[in-house]
């Protein structure tokens, strides 16, 4: 399937976007892209595949929900440029 100028205005008319003369082929070729993606989907063999409603059927594990500091604090304080006792240096930033 392809798209045509006179059909890609009328679907930017239908989305009420503005599109100038000069967009027309730009978008006109993306659409057609676009749709050819489609058919190549569409000529997937699913035959045999039963449709999903979501992402599985499957729970995710639990944990327990405490809170903690995480423990790592000297690792954290290693990452940063400069640091003074247990917090982060950074610039003054005054306007």
């Amino acid at each position: 399937m392809s798209l045509d100028t006179a059909t890609v205005r009328r679907v930017a008319s239908l989305a009420r976007i503005r599109v100038e003369d000069e967009e027309l082929p730009r978008l006109q070729a993306e659409l057609n892209g676009i749709l050819g993606w489609i058919e190549q989907l569409q000529a997937v063999n699913t035959d045999g595949v039963e449709p999903m409603a979501g992402g599985g059927t499957q729970a995710l594990r639990l944990r327990e929900d405490k809170v903690t500091d995480g423990g790592i604090q000297q690792e954290v304080l290693a990452n940063a440029p400069d640091h003074a006792d247990v917090f982060f240096s950074v610039p003054k930033v005054v306007e």
